[in-house]
């Protein structure tokens, strides 16, 4: 019982790193066309965004089921995952983004911290130069606003860069 009690926690703790890694590898780069519209303002309930949580709902449900099928630490994994995308739901999609009938403040310190983050996340249009990718882990503030004015004066100078960048090869070719 232990070990079961043990394999559903290390799981939920893992989970927030496979969520930061899919948020900012998948999420904002090859699948940004499904997660695009959780940056967008959006009409009803439900968004092309939450094609990850089903697929999340999947993977907890096949892994339960292998492991009710004799493969049993498993189906602790799977029920790991599973609360890891009760958790989100809860606290990322009731309390950061309140999609909710009844719009629940954020009061403790964690909490605040985690909504502040994820607002910081979305002050930056697009999927490029975002910052705080965790669900459950939020760095300080100072630390977000800090790694956003990085990327902010990485962007200005790439943009400095391009605007140079065709003179001097006009120039190459003329001359």
């Amino acid at each position: 019982m232990i070990l079961n009690v043990a394999i559903f926690l290390i799981t939920l703790i893992v989970m927030e790193g496979v969520g930061f890694l899919a948020h900012k590898y998948v999420m904002h780069g090859w699948g940004w066309f499904l997660h695009r519209s959780h940056h967008e303002e959006h009409l009803g309930a439900l968004e092309t965004n939450d094609v990850y949580l089903l697929a999340l709902g999947l993977v907890a449900v096949g892994l339960i089921v292998l492991g009710n099928g004799g493969l049993d630490p498993l189906q602790w994994v799977g029920a790991g995952v599973a609360a890891f995308g009760l958790i989100y739901v809860l606290v990322h999609d009731g309390i950061v983004h309140r999609h909710w009938p009844v719009r629940p403040q954020p009061r403790n310190r964690y909490l605040k911290r985690l909504y502040h983050a994820h607002l910081m996340h979305h002050a930056v249009k697009g999927r490029r130069n975002s910052v705080s990718f965790g669900f459950l882990y939020a760095p300080s503030m100072p630390t977000l606003k800090k790694q956003l004015r990085a990327m902010r004066e990485a962007e200005r100078a790439a943009s400095r860069a391009d605007r140079c960048t065709p003179s001097i090869t006009s120039d190459l070719q003329n001359g």
